[in-house]
């Protein structure tokens, strides 16, 4: 048996200002318009013969990555979640742990969230052509048969060919200057490093049991004394804080005789920055894409996209224009490695903009800030049917919610009352309240806060069906 696990961590700070600290990446539809990286490589797993999946994601993205498998109509997939990020050998020695725990001893299909892989029926035959390699105990990568010398990815130099497919592995190579990566495509001796495996559980605990008992131990006792709740794995934090971050390649790959490569041919793109999604996106006979309002004159080779309001471009060329409801980013596509950079400058000038979008996804529904000044704030708030946000009180600052379309349960202190279409009320500093959606249409209302702090920090939550309550 397969068991895919979906590594669906990371923050994607390169291509911000549409990935942020809370919503990052492989949440985002950036290819599909209709499905998020997610759900995309979710979709990929459709006919092999594989278990539901297992998520691993930071624990502030277990409610986007539950939806995002519930909106797709996937069944049985669990999610573990990690305190904190730790890299690759931990997380995937966390999922081989519970995999074995599950189902005695699956083969583990690694992929990353974020990934455009095209052809699906050319993934599914390397996946078929690992197996067999895997059930021998060999720990296998998918390595990319290259397109161009490129020096944002690692190499992997195949070895002599094995008898039951694949190759050996002759060793890993970090990211070369462009002279060494012309040369590694000439010699047709080597493959992008995917970072996607296949191996049996058991095979891979017994390689870091060998060469990482550190990361063994710390998983093993995270797991143990962790908690399941609903379709939640949580690992101890306290136990987990303490293993070493390491990435698997370094720890495990890098230092296994059993490692072999399949080499994968199937418009591989692991969309790491806006250059890599201009050059896998549908493009007009200018070679610009255009996502949203958009309007252009004598512009080439450009990637602009408008989330709000409309954006021209005259006389521009291979620029990335990104614009948002709350940030804009103007870059050169030689420069988009640099996107990072402004990242680390926003949050050491203690801004948020790296953090959130203005639109924020709770898992009852979502809100948008769309004004504030000093001492006011207001917002669009919508409730999906049957959500309800935590019974909380705020110490700071008072609440008035006007009702824009469907029907409102507000508990006000000892009072539950319903609240319509064009009606309001006024939750009072203090107050102890709740909100929730009893209909079958979504709630919209608009939500206009004043007091002295308005941060998100100064909730103080009694109750709540998420389990978010302190």
């Amino acid at each position: 048996m397969i068991v895919p696990v979906i590594m669906a961590g990371g923050i994607g700070t390169r291509l911000w200002p549409l990935s942020r600290q809370l919503n990052p990446k492989q949440f985002i539809s950036l290819i599909d318009p209709a499905e998020s990286m997610l759900q995309t490589t979710l979709r990929r797993l459709e006919g092999l013969d594989a278990s539901p999946p297992l998520l691993i994601c930071n624990d502030s993205h277990r409610f986007l990555a539950a939806e995002q498998v519930r909106a797709i109509g996937l069944q049985g997939a669990q999610i573990l979640l990690e305190p904190e990020g730790k890299n690759t050998a931990p997380a995937i020695t966390l999922a081989a742990i519970k995999a074995i725990d599950t189902y005695d001893d699956p083969l583990l299909l690694i992929l990353a969230a974020d990934h455009d892989i095209p052809d699906v029926q050319a993934f599914h035959k390397a996946v078929e052509s690992g197996v067999r390699l895997a059930e021998s105990e060999y720990l296998v990568t998918f390595g990319i048969v290259p397109t161009h010398p490129e020096t944002g990815y690692g190499y992997i130099e195949k070895g002599p060919q094995l008898e039951i497919g694949g190759f050996s592995v002759s060793q890993f190579v970090e990211k070369p200057l462009i002279d060494t990566a012309k040369k590694y495509i000439d010699s047709g001796k080597f493959l992008w490093n995917s970072g996607m495996f296949l191996f049996k559980a058991s095979s891979y605990l017994n390689e870091v049991k060998a060469l990482r008992p550190d990361i063994f131990e710390c998983c093993q006792r995270a797991l143990e004394v962790g908690t399941v709740d609903l379709d939640f794995v949580r690992v101890d934090p306290k136990s987990f804080s303490a293993c070493p971050a390491e990435s698997i390649d370094y720890a495990i790959m890098e230092r296994t005789p059993k490692a072999a490569v399949v080499p994968l041919d199937a418009g591989w793109n692991d969309i790491g920055s806006w250059s890599a999604l201009w050059e896998v996106s549908a493009k007009d006979k200018e070679r610009n894409v255009l996502k949203g309002d958009v309007i252009v004159e004598g512009a080439l080779q450009n990637y602009i996209y408008s989330q709000s309001r409309l954006v021209a471009a005259v006389g521009v060329q291979d620029l990335i224009i990104v614009e948002t409801k709350d940030a804009v980013l103007v870059c050169n596509k030689n420069n988009v490695q640099d996107v990072k950079k402004v990242v680390e400058r926003i949050n050491e000038y203690k801004r948020s903009e790296h953090i959130s979008h203005r639109e924020v996804y709770r898992p009852w529904g979502m809100y948008d800030s769309i004004g504030s000044g000093p001492r006011y704030q207001v917002k669009h708030i919508c409730v999906k049917p049957g959500g309800k946000l935590s019974v909380q009180m705020h110490h700071h600052r008072a609440e008035h919610w006007i009702v824009v379309s469907g029907t409102a349960k507000v508990s006000n202190g000892e009072k539950t009352y319903l609240v319509t279409e064009n009606q309001s009320t006024y939750i009072p500093i203090g107050q102890t309240h709740s909100l929730e959606n009893p209909g079958i249409i979504p709630l919209e209302l608009i939500e206009v806060q004043s007091g002295a702090y308005l941060g998100e920090d100064d909730i103080v939550r009694f109750d709540d069906i998420y389990g978010r309550a302190e």
